[in-house]
């Protein structure tokens, strides 16, 4: 749970400096899957700062998936949004009301909750099936981007949030780390290209549409799927009696960053010909 935590401390804090970045760089098509305009914002340092703390937060990621329910790895990840909102309030200048503040603590106490009942991970190992519908979900993900143009930010949004709940679901997905078997596991490819297109689709959604909804696409994509997944298919399960309370957990933290979701859009003083343009 703590690399869990730490996770969501990176990929907050690298939502906030990649909006900014994003959102200087020139829009380019109107596609949602747009490589060039991942180009175009990599000459920002903001957005090379975010990278290296998505680097970070993915590593953590893993390992907290290695040893925790998918559902509560997916419940603490979407606690980035309550970093963001923190953050957005020291970078951005953006000043957090009391209800906001109670968003956050009720994400802090639906973390605490799910912290008390989650069980150990899941058993199982998956099925072949499981594997190649998750690449096949992987490629979905990365067609449905291409054809979701300007605007259409709640489609990116969700389609960023499947593509990361992919990667969530693959790592429990691979069992061998031997090259040999990695390159014939399609879990491995589900995770490369799932995790490649929800990495353009939020870029683009950052730059592009509103990142109040793409957000909150973005936490209902990479939560609630791969939490039925884990608990359906590969045998998650929590502390004997304490069912209700991992459920509840579940909803408080999710909820909690739902309301949250709106500290992912920057101010307009903080674009690029306002007036606090840097």
């Amino acid at each position: 749970m703590v690399c869990a935590l730490g996770s969501a401390i990176c990929f907050g804090t690298a939502s906030v400096l990649q909006a900014m970045a994003a959102r200087s760089a020139d829009p380019g098509t109107g596609s949602g899957v747009d490589p060039a305009l991942l180009v175009r914002a990599l000459r920002q340092w903001r957005y090379l700062v975010g990278l290296a703390l998505d680097g970070l937060g993915f590593v953590l990621q893993i390992v907290a998936l290695r040893s925790l329910p998918i559902y509560a790895v997916g419940a603490a990840l979407a606690a980035s949004l309550a970093v963001t909102a923190v953050v957005a309030a020291r970078l951005l200048r953006v000043r957090l009301r009391g209800p906001e503040w109670g968003a956050v603590g009720a994400v802090c106490a639906g973390l605490a909750m799910l912290g008390l009942a989650s069980g150990a991970e899941g058993e199982r190992e998956g099925s072949d099936t499981l594997r190649f519908a998750m690449l096949g979900v992987a490629v979905g993900v990365l067609l449905l981007g291409a054809v979701a143009g300007r605007g259409r930010a709640l489609a990116l949004g969700l389609g960023a949030g499947f593509g990361f709940g992919v990667v969530e679901v693959s790592v429990r997905l691979i069992d061998d780390l031997s090259p040999g078997t990695l390159v014939t596991n399609p879990a491995t490819y589900a995770l490369l290209v799932g995790g490649g297109a929800a990495f353009l689709l939020l870029t683009s959604a950052l730059q592009r549409g509103s990142v109040t909804v793409a957000t909150a696409g973005m936490v209902v994509g990479e939560t609630v799927g791969p939490a039925l997944v884990g608990v359906v298919w590969l045998g998650d399960r929590t502390r004997s009696g304490l069912e209700w309370l991992a459920v509840a957990g579940f909803v408080v933290a999710v909820a909690g960053a739902l309301a949250l979701a709106r500290f992912g859009e920057a101010p307009e003083a903080s674009r690029p010909g306002g007036d606090g343009d840097p």
